[in-house]
């Protein structure tokens, strides 16, 4: 029995049939209260005639809702309010132990809290984007400055010589008066080719085999020598011509050669009888001769402001002037700057001489002028940057330096000062990465201007494949 008494007294205490004494008012009591106050204050004698007035005007608010701040019980409620809002907060921290208002999790009010100090976000790895190499735009920076100085003394101040050219193999050759020095690019050494017997002649004109294994060396004494770098040994010495030849540009196994008598000789080193072509457009010095990159087409540029277009020599053919595709008299000065577009076959870059200063792009499938440009200054060089498509120029008077421009803009890229007189020459490295130039200050400054990515390097170096010499075999 003692055992069913415990537990009826168990029941009865978890029962909630009784009133709780200490608990809060129900919703529908305090509701109840707050109405019957209402009305005591609305019936006291006190507030009668405010509300007769109040009623015979337009009523500002909707009807039914009073303003607590211009109705006189307003104060009661405020207080009423504030009292019920502490008896909350102490039941909050009577029954739970703490304030819930400062264990909410979401809080819609006041400024966000600052983190602790040393908090690390795990989930900042899968929601934060940061930019990838590839997507981010580098500013290319084109140094003023030129990356190497080397000297070159006794180099001879003449605008209508060709007297530096740069190899596939990266030997950097230089005509000195009477003597050809060859600079090896990769491991600095200067190495002496060549040098003339007699003190009097001079050396005019230099140009590479593709290979870069042989030397083409134009002469005052009329004459086009062939050297053979590896071994630091002439191979022949080729007399065709009347008068000093200044131009030379190599097309496989035949290398032609531009004369100050206006006549354009071609070689084909192969044979004995080497004398296998001959050109005359032209009535003055042969300055500027080049061989287009797929090997269709000769431009030549003469003292005689003329521009002419020839076709590939062909075996066993005497050449004669009505080989002459183009021939362009727009220039008013002498055109010493040829340059070939490599990725355009067809366009050709020319650059006149003092009297002229304009740079002018020629289609020559349609014979059409594409643009023109006035530069302001004689153009002595051109060649064709390809790593980012731009046309890099050389100048003497007046300005004295090398522009890079936007091709085929001709916009303006960035201007390489430092040389104290006329720029003579310009050529590119084999990575086309750096431009060197000659100038009558006898200096030669290497310009790394057009670097590529490293990314983009990568592929082309995979691409280009070490062949050996085409002619290595068959020069006499």
């Amino acid at each position: 029995m003692a055992q069913f008494g415990f537990e009826n007294d168990i029941h009865s205490i978890l029962k909630l049939d009784m009133p709780i004494t200490n608990a809060p008012m129900a919703r529908w009591q305090r509701k109840a209260s707050s109405s019957n106050t209402s009305a005591l204050s609305g019936l006291s004698p006190g507030k009668s005639a405010n509300v007769s007035l109040s009623s015979s005007k337009t009523p500002s608010k909707t009807p039914g809702k009073t303003n607590p701040i211009q109705d006189g019980g307003g104060h009661k409620h405020i207080s009423y309010i504030s009292k019920l809002c502490n008896k909350h907060l102490t039941w909050s921290v009577s029954l739970n132990g703490y304030n819930v208002e400062d264990a909410k999790i979401l809080h819609l009010g006041g400024k966000p809290l600052n983190a602790p100090e040393g908090y690390q976000n795990n989930l900042k790895v899968l929601y934060t984007q940061t930019a990838t190499p590839a997507s981010i735009k580098k500013s290319r920076y084109i140094s003023s400055t030129p990356d190497r100085i080397l000297d070159a003394p006794d180099l001879r101040n003449d605008f209508y010589l060709n007297l530096l050219d740069w190899s596939s193999r990266n030997f950097l050759a230089v005509a000195l008066h009477n003597s050809v020095y060859l600079w090896d690019a990769t491991q600095g050494d200067i190495i002496l080719l060549m040098k003339m017997e007699r003190e009097e002649d001079y050396i005019c004109s230099l140009s590479w085999t593709k290979e870069g294994s042989y030397l083409a060396v134009g002469t005052s004494d009329c004459k086009v020598q062939l050297w053979d770098v590896e071994n630091q040994k002439r191979l022949r010495s080729m007399a065709s011509h009347t008068a000093r030849v200044g131009s030379l540009s190599w097309n496989d196994h035949v290398v032609s050669s531009g004369s100050r008598s206006g006549h354009i000789h071609h070689h084909d080193v192969r044979v004995a009888d080497h004398h296998i072509g001959t050109l005359t457009a032209h009535t003055q010095e042969v300055c500027g001769l080049k061989w287009s990159p797929d090997g269709r087409y000769l431009a030549s540029g003469g003292n005689d402001n003329l521009v002419c277009i020839w076709p590939r020599a062909q075996e066993g053919s005497a050449g004669n002037d009505s080989q002459l595709i183009r021939c362009w008299s727009e220039h008013q000065g002498a055109v010493k700057a040829l340059a070939w577009c490599p990725w355009q076959p067809n366009i050709l870059a020319s650059g006149g001489g003092t009297s002229d200063r304009h740079i002018r792009i020629w289609n020559v499938n349609s014979g059409s002028c594409i643009s023109s440009l006035d530069t302001q200054s004689q153009i002595s060089s051109l060649v064709f940057a390809p790593n980012y498509k731009e046309l890099v120029s050389a100048h003497g008077y007046a300005h004295n330096n090398v522009v890079v421009r936007k091709y085929p803009s001709l916009s303006k890229v960035a201007e390489l000062n430092g040389h104290d007189d006329r720029v003579l020459s310009l050529t590119l490295s084999p990575d086309c990465s750096t431009v060197a130039t000659v100038a009558a200050d006898e200096t030669i400054r290497l310009w790394k201007s057009f670097e590529m990515d490293p990314v983009k390097k990568k592929a082309k170096e995979r691409m280009v494949k070490s062949t050996s010499s085409v002619i290595h075999q068959s020069i006499r």
